[in-house]
């Protein structure tokens, strides 16, 4: 807001004013003049600066500029500078008659100029100058060449406002600083505010450095401060309570105005000037599986043939530290990575890894991962809008593309991918609007939505992941890995025509393992003549091709940036729901363990084990699977655990979650 006053000069005595620096005064010119004057001469002390017209006076001692009173004339005054004592600075307006060299009259102004100014690092480089343009801070720009100050959302497990004594933490905020310059005393008679909507005090916090007490916040949009210590300048810490989603968009204003006061308690006090600055909350961006990993969160309570040791050992070997997450042993730690996912929010000044639960079971209160993270790693949860929770509301039906290049448009924090159903059915399920929404409003991983409600938990992540490749001469560095039934029907074509029809799928697994599956040993030969198996898996086919065909263009892919996995499935009806809740609709399940469903841990992979047709003592799809991967830099290590797979626990891949490092790239660097 730009505010301007008009003052009325006087001949009988001097007018005095005090004028803020960004703050324009105009004067009535014409309104003392004397009848017979005809024309006026203007000039200004060094530290104002006047506009008349078209012509602008500095303040050096012989700026001086005529007019004629006849024509319709506006001087704007503004102040260059703090003055250093109370009218310390001046304005003459001197009036003449025709054909007179002596003024017939001089009416006189004296200004106190004060600077009254609210500063961030709206140019993110850690600093709190004032920028030569004041209306830069009052705007929030993307891009390389942008601006604008950023706030982090508090994800702290204790509130900040237990912590607010403690110095260290509360001066990891961003901050903001009040500044006034000018004769102190010229003060006694106005007001500081510090002030935001009501609206946005819900979703920030504003510390005042002085006793370090909350002054803003929810249910407190407003401050008047105390006369000002510390040479006039104030700083204050400001935090975010919460992600912009649908209804926030992420911007936060901070203004100060200066209020005059009357001296007779029957006035009202008026606004004289006000300073903003704006600030955006930081996003929550998620890292894809080709991130570099930093620590390993396992359930340990998983001991299943081995199953934690295989992963410890592959984490050792990939230098990543292991954390274990003691769960409800009646979960199986189902939710860990279903329900959880690691990520990041960055300001110039720090990065923050946390936690995002959607949790799937609401009943629960408490989540052990809170109590398992290391020290400084934030944690929030992310309900749906009626409470209500499916199988796609979850976290788990997400995964991250690496950065990418697609029609035209750069992506270098990648994109978020997503499940849905893309078309409404009686059966169909789809994401929570709520998530969806919030995914959409961070605004830089800019989501693509999948086919996958085809799939028994309707998880993209059953059908696609993402490597990491060591190819300095591959730009993007990454391959997708899709599953294929084809792929997996011609490798089993293969082996038959070699003479190994008789080889057996789940040959080294158990009976009583299979039979509480619902699986049982078949040969090479028995399952190429299945022609309901063939049949389900022409569907599933078509269903991933159609993803295949969203993927290469919303990622801007080709044929050799994918890799076709060889994968069957098999359609079932729905697990774990009850009787009176299940559809005709069939939905595909890996028939063999997922061998999609990896854990990546750089170029170390933990993959499945399928417990394929053995061939001279080897697993034909690990054979396949090594060929596929290891010309590329990566390592397979296959992991030995079938009841992880098909049982009631399901695949392993969602007991283990991976924190992986942020991006180098700087959110606030593209243009969304």
């Amino acid at each position: 807001m730009s505010f301007q006053s008009t003052l009325r000069l006087s001949l009988d005595s001097p007018t005095h004013a005090v004028c803020v620096l960004g703050m324009e005064t105009s004067l009535d010119i014409s309104g003392c003049a004397p009848k017979k004057c005809e024309f006026f001469t203007i000039r200004g002390s060094p530290r104002v600066l006047i506009h008349v017209s078209s012509v602008v006076i500095t303040g050096k001692e012989d700026a001086v500029v005529w007019r004629s009173l006849y024509h319709p004339t506006e001087a704007v005054v503004r102040m260059m500078s703090p003055s250093p004592e109370v009218d310390d600075d001046k304005v003459l307006v001197s009036y003449y008659c025709p054909d007179e060299e002596v003024p017939m009259a001089t009416a006189m102004l004296y200004l106190t100029g004060i600077e009254v100014s609210l500063e961030a690092d709206i140019y993110r480089d850690g600093q709190l100058d004032m920028p030569s343009d004041k209306q830069a801070k009052k705007k929030w720009m993307w891009g390389p060449s942008g601006w604008g100050a950023i706030l982090t959302v508090n994800c702290n497990l204790v509130n900040m406002d237990e912590l607010v004594n403690k110095d260290n933490n509360i001066k990891t905020l961003s901050r903001m600083t009040l500044s006034v310059k000018g004769p102190s005393c010229i003060l006694k008679n106005y007001q500081l505010v510090l002030h935001t909507s009501k609206e946005e005090a819900s979703k920030t916090r504003v510390y005042c450095s002085r006793g370090l007490s909350l002054v803003l916040g929810p249910n407190k949009h407003f401050y008047a401060l105390p006369p000002l210590e510390d040479h006039g300048t104030e700083t204050f810490y400001v935090e975010a309570t919460e992600f912009p989603s649908a209804s926030f968009s992420g911007l936060i204003s901070f203004s100060v105005s200066l209020v005059e006061r009357s001296r007779d308690v029957s006035i009202p006090e008026i606004p004289i000037y006000k300073d903003t600055v704006v600030f955006r909350v930081a996003p929550c961006i998620f890292t894809p599986s080709t991130q570099m990993p930093l620590e390993v969160y396992l359930c340990s309570e998983l001991q299943l043939q081995g199953f934690a040791d295989t992963v410890s050992r592959l984490s050792e070997r990939s230098d990543v530290h292991v954390v274990s997450v003691y769960e409800d042993p009646s979960r199986l730690g189902r939710w860990l990575q279903d329900e959880m996912a690691f990520c990041y929010t960055q300001a110039p000044h720090k990065t923050v890894s946390l936690v995002l639960d959607t949790p799937r079971a609401t009943e629960l209160e408490d989540y052990p991962m809170k109590y398992s993270l290391s020290p400084g790693i934030g944690y929030m949860t992310q309900n749906t809008e009626d409470h209500q929770v499916a199988s796609l509301d979850s976290i788990g039906n997400m995964i991250v593309s690496p950065p990418v290049k697609a029609q035209g448009k750069e992506y270098p924090l990648g994109r978020v991918l997503l499940g849905s159903s893309f078309h409404p059915s009686p059966e169909s399920r789809t994401m929570s609007k709520k998530l969806r929404d919030f995914l959409w409003a961070q605004q830089v991983q800019a989501p693509v939505e999948l086919f996958s409600d085809w799939l028994m938990t309707g998880h993209v992540d059953e059908f696609m992941c993402f490597v990491p490749i060591d190819d300095h001469e591959d730009r993007k560095g990454f391959r997708l890995l899709l599953a294929s039934p084809s792929a997996c029907y011609n490798l089993l074509q293969e082996k038959q025509k070699e003479g190994y029809g008789d080889a057996t799928l789940f040959g080294e697994v158990r009976t009583d393992q299979l039979h509480s599956n619902g699986r049982e040993a078949r040969t090479i030969t028995q399952l190429l003549t299945d022609k309901s198996l063939r049949k389900q898996n022409d569907y599933v086919e078509k269903c991933i091709c159609l993803n295949r065909t969203i993927l290469k263009k919303e990622l801007g892919l080709v044929e050799k940036d994918i890799i076709a996995i060889p994968q069957l499935f098999c359609l079932e009806q729905l697990t774990n729901v009850p009787s009176d809740q299940q559809t005709p609709k069939l939905f595909a399940r890996a028939y063999f363990p997922n061998m999609l469903r990896m854990i990546v841990l750089g170029q170390n992979l933990g993959i499945p084990k399928p417990y394929g047709p053995q061939i001279k003592g080897t697993c034909c799809l690990e054979e396949k699977m090594c060929r596929l991967l290891e010309p590329l830099g990566l390592k397979c290590t296959f992991i030995d655990d079938f009841d992880c797979y098909l049982a009631d626990i399901g695949d392993f891949c969602p007991c283990v979650s991976v924190r992986r490092a942020p991006f180098a790239f700087k959110w606030w660097k593209m243009m969304p």
